[in-house]
């Protein structure tokens, strides 16, 4: 029996490590994986990425808002998941996963989300998530509809790559909603 709340049947959710380093600067070379998930940055140096899981490692949540490792349950890691825009008062956060190429359609994402949104929901009185979805990411698209979640609106011509503009798309989820769907 699993009593980890960070724990599911395929990942569990762990902080970042000082030496996650080298997983997450090869995953920087993946461009088209970027830029599905934020942008295409400069390149960073090994230094430079050695120092970000350090500052990761070392840094707690601020607010409620944090970023974890996403790592299978025999420890290899995969992604990563954030949380962020955390507003206590109106009890609404957004979140967003990233999971590495190789490990893409193996239910990671799907899982490492439901386990956010329940904790956030179950011990943090949180009562709605919102993700932004960049219209060319069916895979995004795909998985916020599997998890039931409800396109809310379409903000246009927000995101500018590939020499052209697209679309995001901002998806929520309620708590009743989820309550609904995890009976």
């Amino acid at each position: 029996m699993n009593n980890n709340i960070w724990s599911g049947n395929k990942v569990r959710l762990r902080a970042i490590l000082a030496t996650d380093w080298a997983r997450f600067h090869n995953n920087d070379f993946d461009s088209e994986s970027a830029r599905l998930c934020d942008v295409i940055y400069f390149p960073r140096s090994e230094e430079g990425t050695k120092h970000w899981a350090e500052n990761q490692a070392s840094k707690g949540p601020d607010g409620d808002n944090f970023s974890l490792a996403i790592e299978t349950l025999d420890g290899e890691l995969v992604g990563s998941i954030v949380a962020h825009s955390c507003d206590t008062r109106h009890g609404t956060f957004k979140y967003g996963v990233a999971i590495f190429r190789e490990h893409w359609r193996n239910g990671y994402a799907s899982e490492a989300v439901k386990i956010l949104v329940r904790y956030y929901y179950e011990e943090l009185r949180y009562q709605k998530v919102t993700a932004h979805v960049y219209a060319f990411n069916d895979g995004s698209i795909a998985l916020q509809e599997y998890l039931g979640f409800v396109q809310e609106g379409r903000l246009r011509n927000m995101i500018y790559t590939k020499g052209q503009h697209f679309d995001e798309f901002v998806y929520g989820l309620t708590k009743s909603e989820y309550e609904m769907l995890n009976r």
